[in-house]
């Protein structure tokens, strides 16, 4: 049985049954109390330029929108999703927010396509960022979206990425970035991140925690003891994955402890500033509490 990869992910949310459940939470659930609280917090300026990875149909960035934040960009690589948000953004009169589709774990592959462009259009070269990542990016259409993304991005000139330039902060959120399989890749998807980020900016992200309770405690000392044996599931990349299906799709999701997401910031530029269960920052409604587990949220720069 082949393991889970990106293209698994993908699949499964562009499936009908996920693009309903995550559409209907993007016009009728909103922001959690718990993320207008950090929002509110680490994003003061609200003309300033967001970049949210991962934004599905939209929930949070038409939750930003409705919150005063005026200078979106927005990215999925599940078309499917994306073509949610763009209508919700139409029906509530939120036009300027800028849809982009999207890999997370490409940006910094699309960030020196466009300098390699910017570079032909300097010197009159015949550089040309859709050749280079037709051998390189597989889903052209993700990759020449990316390159107009990376185009609001890279303001700089090729010798000197400016330091005026770039997001002045960046939100994965609802656990996004635990969606991407093997611990590589979303350093990889950190990394390029950190690269499309003014010095300083703030990082909002959530993942689930394998040491939030007793009962996660208990099921992860048990999955260990199948590791050892060899008897996991075998689609699964590592330890502290899950794959599961229920009546909104099927769900790829990597449960990390805390010193991993340490690890993982320090390894790609980021320093952590911040960390709490999400009980531990808002009194959640019922609804939310329904639509997600507990989780964990990050802030770093």
């Amino acid at each position: 049985m082949p393991l889970i990869t990106s293209e698994t992910v993908r699949d499964d949310f562009n499936d009908i049954a996920a693009v309903l459940h995550y559409t209907r939470a993007a016009h009728f659930l909103g922001l959690w109390e718990s993320e207008r609280l950090l929002i509110e917090r680490y994003f003061t300026d609200r003309s300033a330029p967001l970049l949210e990875a991962g934004c599905g149909a939209g929930r949070v960035t038409l939750g930003l929108w409705h919150l005063g934040y005026t200078n979106l960009t927005a990215f999925d690589f599940a078309e499917e999703l994306l073509d949610q948000a763009r209508s919700l953004a139409t029906e509530r009169a939120a036009d300027a927010i800028r849809f982009l589709c999207a890999d997370a774990t490409r940006l910094v592959e699309y960030h020196l396509l466009q300098r390699l462009a910017e570079y032909g259009d300097r010197f009159g070269g015949a550089a040309c960022p859709q050749d280079a990542s037709s051998t390189t990016v597989p889903n052209q259409r993700v990759a020449d979206n990316a390159l107009h993304l990376c185009h609001s991005i890279v303001q700089d000139s090729v010798s000197d990425i400016s330091a005026g330039a770039g997001f002045a902060g960046v939100l994965f959120m609802f656990n996004g970035l635990m969606q991407i399989p093997g611990r590589e890749n979303r350093r990889a998807a950190l990394r390029g991140l950190h690269s499309v980020a003014r010095p300083g900016a703030p990082l909002l992200f959530t993942t689930h925690d394998r040491n939030s309770s007793l009962l996660e405690r208990s099921h992860w000392r048990a999955e260990a003891a199948r590791w050892e044996c060899g008897d996991q599931d075998p689609r699964l990349v590592e330890f502290g994955d899950r794959y599961f299906e229920d009546q909104n799709g099927r769900t790829f999701m990597h449960l990390p402890d805390r010193t991993e997401i340490l690890e993982d910031l320090a390894a790609t530029g980021w320093r952590h500033e911040f960390d709490a269960l999400r009980r531990e920052l808002a009194q959640e409604s019922a609804a939310v509490r329904d639509f997600s587990d507990e989780c964990r949220f990050w802030v770093a720069r």
